[in-house]
């Protein structure tokens, strides 16, 4: 791979799966179906959100240089002045999984906002090897990019039923990493890193990794991971502690939970790493978090 990094994350995706040779004929829309790179997928066992009572779907989003970006928001219909939470995709994009987390913020009252942050570079529904979705497409993504992306997702939430000054972020695996960079970058009040990737090397596409702007987050984090996650040792999160511990109030006031068997991906209902447990609460964590830090 091009970015050694990724390996780790590739490694924790799908234990044993390093040849690439697990495929799946799912190429679908966004926020339909999962990515095949994705598989072993457990679809039968994933978790179903109506969107009843909800307004839902695809929105593109005016983005730097003149970019459509593509996202999946859900929110409750009727309502105006809702709290904002960004939600940040896998590796795998913005389908099934991320589309229902984003349903089930809008029925704690969130206006929920998925862009489908690799759309410049291409669609993660097209590759059917992880290995090849990881080198040809994510390590080609730059956090610059993305950060942007994210500041326009902002500005659209705040122009269509959000409130601009009430912004959440929390995101999954690549999507944790982001927003721990987000949190240092952005306008949020709060964030929940699910299982990001902390530290690792620096290259044009990512100059900067979470634990090089612990110190200067802006907003509090909420770590949660997992004690039997092969891509992610506990001592880079021992690392990050000692890091927050110098920084911003806002650092200082970041802080982990870490579910001791839980392996990477224990909030995946979709794939055979989900934890029911650490999940819930995980998710219940998250809520409070938001409310604690006056998101809502």
């Amino acid at each position: 791979m091009p970015h050694d990094d990724l390996q780790h994350d590739f490694d924790a995706l799908l234990p044993g799966a390093s040849d690439g040779s697990r495929r799946s004929a799912l190429r679908l829309m966004l926020g339909a179906g999962y990515a095949a790179a994705a598989a072993p997928v457990l679809a039968q066992n994933a978790i179903r959100t109506s969107a009843d009572g909800l307004v839902s779907g695809e929105v593109h989003i005016d983005a730097p240089q003149g970019f459509k970006l593509p996202a999946y928001r859900a929110a409750p219909a009727g309502r105006k002045d809702l709290p904002v939470v960004l939600v940040i995709q896998e590796v795998f994009g913005v389908h099934d999984y991320i589309a229902d987390t984003c349903r089930r913020l809008a029925r704690a009252g969130y206006l929920a906002i998925a862009p489908e942050l690799f759309a410049r570079q291409g669609d993660p529904m097209e590759y059917g090897e992880l290995a090849r979705l990881m080198s040809e497409l994510v390590a080609k993504v730059p956090d610059e990019q993305v950060l942007a992306d994210l500041d326009a997702c902002v500005r659209w939430a705040g122009a269509n039923g959000g409130n601009a000054g009430k912004v959440a972020i929390t995101g999954f695996c690549w999507g944790g990493r982001i927003t721990w960079l987000y949190a240092a970058h952005g306008p949020v009040k709060a964030g929940v890193a699910w299982y990001g990737r902390l530290v690792g090397k620096h290259d044009a596409m990512t100059p900067r990794n979470p634990i090089d702007v612990a110190a200067q987050l802006k907003a509090p984090v909420l770590g949660l991971y997992g004690g039997d996650d092969s891509g992610i040792p506990l001592d880079t999160v021992e690392q990050m502690k000692a890091a927050l511990a110098k920084g911003t109030p806002a650092a200082r006031t970041s802080r982990f939970v870490v579910y001791p068997d839980a392996p990477h991906a224990f909030h995946a209902d979709y794939r055979a790493s989900f934890r029911q447990q650490p999940a819930e609460d995980g998710w219940q964590q998250m809520l409070d978090w938001f409310e604690r830090h006056g998101v809502r």
